[in-house]
């Protein structure tokens, strides 16, 4: 949903270098019309008939399609009104296209709509992105919706040495500028309440790795 013709059909030839098909609206009554058809919304908040920040109401309320707003409003309020009316990030213009394809994917994983598999299963460890549960030999296991987010991210690549910046800008944020520490934090709870502590091994200089037998 972009009302700037050159921006669209930018966005259209990069996005689509990356495997994205792309489908482009410049106006918020046909953005809703659209809507139905989209595994993923990008939303420009100044469209010419609506604001983007009613377009996001309007949709959030029959659909729970990933939004990612796409806007030159920098500010904080800003960004907090959008992501408190359902919005799952907010990018500010101008953006690189990279970091742009990056938040869609972890968007997309967030919500389980990306192309991977919906239920990883390890063994004894089982991880089902559809709805959010994990099983340890069979019995549930309550984690946040972080935590939950932390080890399906290890869990998509279990055996992988994955490094403790790309897992922070993936689970948490891109620009995520808080203290590595969260990491460690939600790493020594996930062993908790997994009951295998072994199973999240610490890689020296690397960061993580989960390990199943």
């Amino acid at each position: 949903m972009e009302d700037d013709a050159a921006i669209a059909d930018s966005l259209v030839v990069g996005l689509g270098r990356h495997g994205f098909d792309v489908s482009v609206a410049q106006d918020g009554a046909t953005a809703l019309r659209l809507v139905d058809r989209c595994d993923l919304v990008l939303l420009d908040l100044g469209l010419p008939d609506l604001d983007g920040s009613e377009v996001c109401r309007r949709v959030r309320e029959t659909s729970g399609v990933p939004i990612i707003v796409v806007s030159a409003r920098s500010g904080e309020l800003d960004r907090v009104v959008l992501l408190e009316m359902g919005a799952d990030d907010y990018v500010v213009k101008p953006f690189g296209l990279r970091e742009l394809v990056a938040r869609i994917r972890a968007v997309s994983r967030r919500s389980g709509d990306d192309s991977s598999t919906q239920r990883l299963d390890l063994g004894a460890l089982v991880v089902d992105l559809r709805t959010h549960e994990v099983t340890v030999d069979g019995a549930v296991v309550d984690l946040t919706p972080k935590e939950f987010d932390l080890l399906a991210h290890l869990a998509r690549d279990p055996g992988a040495a994955l490094n403790r910046r790309d897992i922070l800008e993936e689970v948490w944020d891109v620009n995520w500028y808080g203290s590595p520490k969260t990491l460690d934090v939600h790493v020594a709870s996930l062993r908790r309440k997994i009951g295998h502590p072994e199973w999240i091994q610490a890689v020296r200089g690397v960061g993580f790795k989960l390990s199943v037998p």
